[in-house]
């Protein structure tokens, strides 16, 4: 399984900024070892961010995102102590949850 994410996640105002950094290889399916032969791809497709149980982000990846993708974004609405919630799964269907309180 993979690695847990590490998840910031910091009220400003009325913004909530939430930084995560998921470790993955994000392989594209294009690249060749050192005998020629292609690597399989392995990559995050999708990803999806709760606040309380409420969606507030659905992202779509592709192999072109670099290995250990770092993500950041903002939703109004989050209170100190609120849980964030992240999911990814990938495109051999494993997948990593990981959560965060608002500090």
């Amino acid at each position: 399984m993979a690695d847990p994410m590490r998840i910031r996640a910091a009220l400003s105002g009325e913004e909530t900024t939430v930084r995560v950094l998921m470790s993955h290889p994000m392989e594209p399916g294009t690249r060749k070892d050192a005998s020629g032969a292609l690597i399989p791809a392995h990559f995050i497709k999708d990803v999806e961010a709760t606040h309380n149980g409420k969606t507030v982000l659905k992202a779509v990846f592709s192999g072109a995102v670099s290995q250990n993708p770092f993500l950041s974004f903002k939703f109004k609405g989050g209170a100190k102590g609120d849980k964030i919630v992240v999911k990814w799964v990938d495109n051999k269907s494993d997948s990593r949850t990981d959560e965060a309180a608002i500090a």
